[in-house]
Parts: C-alpha cells; structure tokens; sequence
C-alpha cells in the first residue's frame, strides 16, 4: 500500500486544512469556540481519514475511511457556504476554497472507486 503522505489527494487535503486553518483566524472571537472550530476539524478530517484509511487491514476498511472523508469535505464546504452568508469570507474567497474542495472530492471519490473491492 502506498504511504499515504505519497497520495496527491492527501497532498491536497492538507494544504487545503493548512489555507483553512489561517483562513478562520480571521474569523470574529466569539466563534472560536462555534464554527471555526466545526469548519477546522471538517477540513482536519479529510486528511486524517486518507491516513487512517491507508494503515487499515483490509481494502474495504480503506474505501469506507475514504468514504468518511469525502463526507467531511460535502461539510466542509456547506461550513464555506455558511460563512460567506454570515459575511465571514467573501464570495469570491468561497468559491475559490470550494473550488479546491470539489477537487478534493473528486480525488477522493477516484481513490476509493479503485481501492474499493469489486462487489
């Protein structure tokens, strides 16, 4: 199996949470404790599942750990919808942050259609 620091979608994944995370510092304090911390552990979560995924005994265990993934990326970015309608980010901010987040989800869904044992 292929590290997973070696996988672009993790590659990915972990600038995007590192974008993410400088992102929400700019966020108001009073939601520190409310969605910059739902929206950080969201994108967290993407690549913390490839890396969990990959060190899993069984393909079938990986493709459902990439499933999870994918699912805190559709979270994530409603979380980026959200905080452009709450004025946190600008449109433009937004699209461009769910832009590299369909990609990812792309990634992810690639990944996991080839890891995933033939049914």
């Amino acid at each position: 199996m292929q590290r997973f620091t070696d996988l672009k979608v993790w590659q990915r994944s972990h600038a995007l949470t590192l974008e993410i995370y400088r992102l929400t510092a700019t966020f108001p304090d009073v939601e520190r404790f409310g969605l910059t911390s739902q929206i950080r552990r969201a994108a967290a979560s993407v690549p913390s599942n490839i890396a969990e995924g990959s060190k899993r005994a069984t393909r079938k265990d990986y493709a459902r750990f990439l499933n999870v993934a994918e699912g805190s990326a559709a979270e994530l970015e409603y979380f980026m919808i959200l905080a452009r309608d709450l004025g946190f980010i600008a449109e433009q901010r937004m699209n461009q942050v769910n832009g590299e987040i369909q990609e990812i989800e792309r990634m992810l869904y690639r990944l996991r259609t080839k890891v995933a044992p033939a049914s």
